[in-house]
């Protein structure tokens, strides 16, 4: 199956390296760009691509109320949204993640991390580069708890709740697998049910659940 990209970045070198770059690839195939955020939203609503490299400081619309709108629109989520970030500047970056984005790249990403970036969020295991993702987030994140996060919260088994802390340290399928001494698609069925229970969309707004929840505190540890 070929996975089809909307490259979005108001530089033009910038998407003309990235368009060469998932070029090379059998399995990957650029199928528009846009410079601005509404472009991107109308490319994407046209294009319905599999994955949106999505550029945040943009012209006309910036890339979180872009993603915003895509994802609003998309009823049947047929569409991943990948932020591109510089890291040291994009202190919104958490607007992006309750917009719904599913995933986090930097920019100054290899190649290789770039494709795999890629095939990860269209193949729907969105927590990319945990430990971006996980210092993004801690970095931003100050204790909230809400009382409707705390029902959900205590909704979830404990076997849940575990399998939630391991989402949020950045754990795969398998990862969490060896750990819990089950398999694969035991796994998978866990965080299924802790999806639905929880009502996010994906392994990304799970780990923002978890902080927002108080269940990871901003600097843990992944328990071992």
């Amino acid at each position: 199956m070929t996975i089809r990209v909307l490259v979005v970045d108001d530089q033009e070198m910038v998407r003309t390296g990235f368009g060469m770059i998932l070029g090379t690839e059998d399995d990957l195939e650029v199928v528009g760009d846009a410079a601005d955020g509404e472009r991107a939203v109308w490319e994407a609503e046209r294009l319905r691509p599999d994955v949106v490299l999505m550029d945040v400081q943009m012209p006309v619309l910036d890339g979180i109320a872009a993603t915003r709108r895509i994802i609003a629109a998309d009823s049947e989520r047929t569409s991943k949204i990948l932020i591109l970030t510089t890291f040291e500047r994009d202190d919104y970056i958490w607007e992006a993640l309750q917009a719904g984005a599913s995933g986090f790249l930097l920019k100054n990403a290899s190649p290789e991390e770039l494709i795999n970036a890629v095939r990860v969020v269209a193949g729907g295991d969105a927590l990319l580069a945990p430990s971006v993702t996980r210092r993004l987030i801690a970095d931003m994140v100050r204790p909230r708890v809400l009382p409707a996060l705390t029902a959900q919260l205590a909704s979830l088994t404990d076997r849940e709740s575990e399998v939630l802390r391991g989402i949020a340290a950045g754990l795969s399928n398998a990862e969490l697998a060896r750990r819990l001494v089950v398999g694969e698609a035991t796994v998978k069925t866990h965080v299924s049910r802790v999806l639905l229970k929880l009502n996010v969309r994906d392994r990304v707004q799970a780990v923002a659940f978890a902080y927002e929840s108080g269940l990871i505190q901003p600097g843990d540890a992944p328990h071992g």
